[in-house]
């Protein structure tokens, strides 16, 4: 979920050669719903933005597994092994 408008989407698809949907919110209606519209530091500067993190929502529509504040390096890798059923 990005807070980016549409067409700022459409563009990153088309130069990352995405094959799959990006969902944005601008108006942050589902980030903060999920609660990841928070406080963040920066430089020593606090602000509001989108903390990264992933929720893994089973097919049943319910919220099997949150990440919190994930890095992205090596997070795509243990996402999978979760949903692989192989997460230790």
């Amino acid at each position: 979920m990005s807070a980016d408008p549409e067409k700022a989407l459409a563009n990153f698809k088309v130069k990352q050669k995405l094959n799959f949907s990006l969902l944005g919110d601008p108006n942050h209606k589902m980030i903060e719903a999920y609660g990841v519209w928070r406080p963040k530091k920066f430089m020593g500067r606090i602000f509001k933005g989108i903390v990264r993190g992933t929720f893994l929502i089973g097919a049943d529509g319910k919220i099997e597994e949150i990440w919190d504040e994930v890095r992205a390096k090596g997070h795509a890798g243990e996402v999978l092994k979760r949903v692989s059923g192989t997460a230790s």
